[in-house]
């Protein structure tokens, strides 16, 4: 078995310190997230830390990642990208899944006082997919 394969050659210090940073900079987005999380105490307010660290933190890992695999393939390296913007895709918009049911609960629970009711909507109703303001 070849050992220079399994352990390639350092990279410059010009890659690795920046490649170390990012990566310790996602470290501590991922506890700001866990300290809020521990810290606020509604659903609404334990749900904003995380996601934001948690998009924060996925960004300085991607960026890690494809500076690392660029200069060790001495290519620029993208395929990190395609994880990033999965992400950025799919984390604000559980985010407002997470919000609306939670709102939905709230409203149809019993505990409406603590839910302010919509405003700025004109009197009506629903039909199927329309609004139809009242006559």
């Amino acid at each position: 078995m070849n050992l220079a394969l399994l352990r390639p050659e350092a990279l410059s210090l010009w890659i690795e310190v920046p490649v170390a940073l990012l990566l310790v900079a996602s470290g501590l987005f991922a506890l700001a997230a866990g300290v809020g999380l521990l810290r606020f105490r509604t659903f609404f307010q334990r749900m904003h830390p995380p996601a934001l660290a948690f998009s924060f933190g996925a960004w300085c890992v991607t960026l890690a990642s494809i500076l690392y695999f660029s200069a060790q393939d001495e290519r620029l390296a993208l395929h990190a990208w395609l994880i990033i913007v999965f992400l950025a895709i799919t984390v604000p918009v559980t985010t407002i899944l997470l919000a609306r049911t939670e709102l939905f609960r709230k409203r149809t629970g019993g505990r409406a006082g603590e839910v302010p009711a919509l405003s700025g909507r004109a009197e009506g109703a629903w039909h199927g997919a329309c609004w139809c303001p009242a006559a």
